[in-house]
């Protein structure tokens, strides 16, 4: 089965090429979707298409890993499931799964954030119509739809607090994470060094002040994400004041 083997050479990944911008075309036509449709969709019973997606999330990261037992890809200072956008998808099998706002104020940023960054510049070597080309683009889709779909149609909504619950969570993932990092000799999280490749980090500085200042810049734009998607007192009280005056 050539779309589940270890090889790239025939189906060699391009950043923005025809299956690449396909697939960030859909992602925009969902986005859409699911804000235009959004009050449509409330007054629909959506348990089952919820499970589903969980369901779907666990099953396509289960084949993920015996793709790579079955290549001989599979390495612990490589394959565990310790990057920021395995822990997006455990947060959004939970979010699925369980409905809590916890999940929710921390997928909404680590999601938003590192889902899109890995859409729009994808680490990938396998191209279409390959397995992990669809691995890859369906899981951080749902990662990125996930948060967007709780906030649209089912209101949830983000406070200043979210920020800070999910700066801790990250601040006490990295000591973890470094730690693991020295049993397997990985380098998740890029906590070790940077990249091989050219990368954002490469704008923050020599190790390890990079991880200091991505910390930073995680702040600014979880401060954004939280202004843009928060609950607006003011327009609440016009909704208010309109209904009344019907």
């Amino acid at each position: 089965m050539e779309w589940f083997s270890g090889s790239y050479k025939d189906v060699q990944f391009q950043m923005f090429s025809t299956s690449h911008i396909t697939a960030l075309i859909v992602l925009v036509g969902i986005v859409f979707s699911l804000f235009l449709f959004r009050d449509k969709l409330q007054r629909q019973n959506m348990r089952a298409i919820e499970l589903t997606a969980a369901f779907f999330l666990i099953g396509i990261e289960t084949a993920y890993h015996v793709w790579m037992l079955q290549t001989g890809t599979w390495t612990a200072s490589r394959s565990l499931p310790l990057e920021l956008c395995s822990f997006a998808t455990f947060f959004t099998i939970l979010l699925l799964i369980t409905g809590k706002k916890i999940f929710y104020e921390i997928l909404l940023f680590i999601g938003l954030l590192g889902a899109s960054q890995a859409l729009i510049t994808p680490y990938l070597y396998f191209g279409f119509p390959h397995f992990r080309f669809f691995h890859f683009f369906c899981t951080h889709m749902l990662i990125f739809c996930t948060p967007l779909y709780f906030t649209w149609v089912k209101e949830y909504r983000p406070t200043f607090m979210s920020i800070v619950k999910t700066l801790i969570f990250l601040n006490i993932l990295v000591p973890v994470i470094s730690f693991i990092n020295q049993l397997t000799k990985g380098n998740y999280l890029y906590l070790h060094h940077k990249p091989a490749t050219a990368s954002m980090l490469d704008l923050l500085g020599p190790y390890p002040w990079y991880i200091l200042s991505l910390e930073a810049v995680a702040f600014v734009l979880s401060v954004i994400v939280w202004l843009l998607f928060r609950k607006k007192a003011a327009t609440i009280v016009v909704k208010k004041d309109f209904q009344h005056y019907l």
